[in-house]
C-alpha cells in the first residue's frame, strides 16, 4: 500500500510541475503543447498496456467498432470530451487561468457525488451532504464577489462527469477506452502542429531548446500517467479517491507561488469552505478505510482461528 500512495503523490506532483512546466514552453501556444504531449506520450501509454497485456482486449474492441456505429461514436465522444480537458490543462497556465483550472479541480469530487445522486441514485452520507451545502458556500461567494463561475472552472467541474458518465456506458474496458481516447486525438494533433510555418519544424527554428524542453516534457507526462494508473490498481479505491485531492491543491500552489496569479483575501472566502469540505470527506474517507481495514482482519483472524 505504501508503494502506491507513493506512487499516487508522485503522479499528483508530476501533474503539477507539467502544469508548471508548459508556461517555459515558448513560441508553443496552447494547442500546440497539448498536441505535442498527446504525440509524446503514446509510447507510454502502450508501455502500460503491453504490461497490462490488454492488447487482445483493444483488438476485440477494434473489432466491434468496425460493426457498431454507436459505439464508434462514443469512443469519439469520448475521446472529443477527454481531449478538452487535456487541453484545458496545458492552455490554461499559458494564459493566465491557473487557479481557474485549480478551482474546477477542487469542486470536480462535489460535482460527481451530485452526478452520482442525480443520475445513479447513489445515497449521500451525512458528511458528504455537509460537505456539498458548505463547498456551495464558497460557490456562493465567488457568485457574488465576481458574478459569474468562469467558463474553465465550469468545464473542468462538469466537463469530467460527463465524461465519466459517457464511459461508464460504454462497453468497454478502462484501458481500452483510454487507448482510443488517445488514438483518435493524434490526427488532430499532428494538424495542430502542421498549421505553423515550416510545419512541425516551426518552433524549433524560432526557439533550439525545444528539442530539449520538449522531451523532458514528454518524460513528465509520461511517468505521471504511468504512476497514476499504477497506484489505482495498488490502492484500494476509498485511498486512491482521497489521494486525488492532492492534484488541486498542488495546481494552486503553481497557480499563486510559480505563475504569480493574484490571490486575495475575498479569495479565501471562496476556496476556504471548498478546502473545508474538501477535509471532511478526505475524513471520511479515512475513518471508511480504517473500517474496512480492520474488518478485514478481524476476517483473516477468524478464518485463521
Amino acid at each position: 500500500m505504501n508503494k502506491g500512495i507513493a506512487l499516487s503523490v508522485l503522479a499528483s506532483a508530476l501533474f503539477a510541475l507539467l502544469y508548471y512546466f508548459v508556461t517555459l514552453m515558448h513560441p508553443l501556444n496552447g494547442y500546440e503543447l497539448f498536441s505535442w504531449r498527446i504525440i509524446l506520450v503514446m509510447p507510454a501509454l502502450a508501455l502500460v498496456i503491453s504490461r497490462a497485456k490488454a492488447w487482445p482486449k483493444i483488438k476485440s474492441v477494434k473489432a466491434k467498432v468496425l460493426k457498431d456505429w454507436r459505439l464508434a461514436a462514443g469512443l469519439l465522444a469520448s475521446s472529443a470530451l477527454l481531449g478538452y480537458q487535456l487541453w484545458l490543462f496545458v492552455w490554461a497556465p499559458v494564459n493566465q487561468k491557473a487557479l481557474e483550472v485549480s478551482l474546477g479541480y477542487f469542486l470536480l469530487p462535489f460535482s460527481m457525488v451530485v452526478v452520482g445522486r442525480v443520475f445513479y441514485s447513489e445515497r449521500l452520507s451525512r458528511t458528504q451532504t455537509i460537505a456539498i451545502a458548505i463547498a456551495a458556500l464558497g460557490v456562493m461567494h465567488e457568485l457574488y464577489n465576481v458574478g459569474y463561475i468562469s467558463w474553465v472552472t465550469l468545464s473542468v467541474m462538469i466537463g469530467y462527469p460527463l465524461y465519466f458518465m459517457l464511459r461508464r456506458s460504454l462497453p468497454t474496458g478502462s484501458s481500452e477506452t483510454l487507448w482510443f481516447d488517445m488514438i483518435l486525438m493524434m490526427p488532430v494533433s499532428i494538424i495542430i502542429l502542421m498549421q505553423r510555418d515550416y510545419g512541425l519544424l516551426g518552433p524549433f527554428i524560432e526557439n533550439p531548446l525545444l528539442l530539449v524542453s520538449l522531451p523532458v516534457m514528454g518524460v513528465i507526462s509520461s511517468v505521471a500517467l504511468v504512476a497514476y494508473m499504477a497506484a489505482s490498481r495498488l490502492l484500494p479505491l476509498g485511498l486512491f479517491g482521497i489521494l486525488s485531492y492532492v492534484e488541486p491543491l498542488l495546481l494552486f500552489i503553481v497557480a499563486w507561488l510559480l505563475l504569480h496569479e493574484p490571490v486575495g483575501m475575498q479569495d479565501m472566502f471562496t476556496y476556504g469552505p471548498i478546502w473545508l469540505a474538501i477535509m471532511l470527506v478526505a475524513w471520511e474517507g479515512l475513518l471508511s478505510l480504517r473500517r474496512q481495514v480492520r474488518y478485514a482482519r478481524r476476517k483473516e483472524i477468524e478464518a485463521g482461528g
